[in-house]
């Protein structure tokens, strides 16, 4: 009976019970903060490196693989086994970013249908939901510039939530060159 009695009383060990209970929920919200403050810190990061990139690429004469070059060294710095990839469309303005190509809509279906006129806003010879050009225009073009990174999370927590073993950010800008040449004019075309 005093043996049950003392192992009643006995609190030597607690601690490590209750650090054993308390420790993976604490270890899992410690990584899952550390995750998302390394992916906050990585997104703004891209971003304020697409912007200065983006910034220097609206100059005549800049070389886009320079740029792009630039971008990744700034980007595997915090992210060293990142893929990142990098694309270009140029609009005639702001406006036009991410819209479809006009044309004349004759029976009002709201298609590009046969026989029905475009403007060939990126010269394909096609009419197109998106009308940029890819690549970075010519002068007062807005030009968008998105970089997309994806990479290996450093903290192994999204497997045990059920998230993805790599982040994937995609950041975009958009910036107008600068004058230095003749706009680019786009072409009238007939829907197929």
């Amino acid at each position: 009976m005093t043996l049950r009695c003392s192992l009643a009383r006995d609190q030597t060990g607690a601690a490590i019970v209750e650090f054993a209970l308390i420790a993976p929920v604490l270890l899992m919200t410690l990584f899952g903060m550390f995750d998302l403050g390394h992916g906050m810190y990585t997104k703004s990061l891209l971003q304020g490196a697409i912007e200065k990139a983006s910034r220097d690429s609206t100059i005549e004469g800049a070389t886009t693989g320079a740029l792009d070059t630039r971008v990744s060294t700034i980007v595997r710095r915090i992210a060293p086994g990142a893929t990142i990839t990098f694309t270009r469309a140029s609009f005639s303005s702001f406006t036009s970013v991410g819209q479809p190509e006009d044309f004349v809509d004759a029976n009002t279906n709201g298609l590009c249908d046969g026989g029905e006129t475009f403007e060939d806003a990126n010269g394909n010879g096609n009419w197109d939901s998106n009308q940029g050009r890819t690549g970075n225009g010519g002068a007062r073009d807005a030009v968008l510039y998105t970089v997309t990174v994806t990479y290996p999370r450093i903290f192994p927590i999204g497997r045990l939530i059920g998230q993805p073993n790599t982040q994937k950010m995609i950041t975009s800008t958009v910036l107008r060159n600068q004058p230095f040449g003749a706009q680019n004019a786009p072409p009238t075309a007939t829907c197929p």
